[in-house]
């Protein structure tokens, strides 16, 4: 199982923060709410072969159609997204396994997730992001966190300074979008990320 998520709108800086992680440490989520599905597999073709290259699998939020098309590794689905089941169903004919995420905001989410048949959940917002509603907190994570025998990955204003403390409050990993991809040095970023919640 990957400790670190990183979720990409467009692929930049996902090569640099990679190379910078160990193999096989990070999986990468493409995420590009409102681009259309032509214009998705566009950004997911360029993208599947620097994740295959570095050895991180590739998801794509929500479109699994996009996912097969691309030859991605799973789906990230959202909460009211396709049932697990139904998207493993799917993939049923690859000769290699998929990875299926939910995004979760709750104890009974997390739960859920795991009968279904989810591979991780993404539990957030654990600290403050912009447009996000209230952070829930590490308490709430924790919480998440026992909810089942699923990994559960922290999600939501994750930085360097704050990730171990996810994994302490019992994360399996911590997902992120702007503390590594959108740093003006993603590959610095990402070590940084990765030494902490490493150590």
């Amino acid at each position: 199982m990957f400790r670190v998520l990183l979720i990409s709108e467009d692929g930049r800086g996902v090569a640099e923060a990679l190379r910078a992680l160990p193999r096989g440490a990070a999986a990468v989520q493409l995420r590009a709410p409102g681009l259309e599905a032509g214009a998705l597999l566009v950004r997911a073709r360029a993208l599947r072969p620097v994740c295959a290259e570095l050895g991180a699998p590739l998801l794509i939020n929500d479109r699994a159609d996009v996912a097969l098309a691309c030859g991605a590794d799973g789906v990230h689905l959202p909460g009211r997204g396709l049932a697990a089941a139904d998207v493993r169903a799917l993939f049923a004919r690859r000769d290699r396994p998929v990875w299926i995420g939910r995004s979760c905001h709750s104890e009974a989410e997390v739960a859920q997730a795991a009968r279904e048949g989810a591979d991780y959940a993404l539990f957030s917002p654990v600290w403050e992001v912009p447009g996000k509603g209230p952070s829930q907190g590490l308490a709430a994570l924790s919480r998440a966190a026992r909810a089942a025998k699923l990994p559960v990955l922290a999600l939501g204003g994750v930085t360097p300074e704050n990730a171990a403390s996810a994994l302490r409050a019992g994360a399996s990993g911590v997902a992120c979008l702007r503390a590594v991809l959108r740093a003006s040095d993603p590959a610095a970023a990402a070590r940084a990320l990765w030494q902490a919640v490493s150590a």
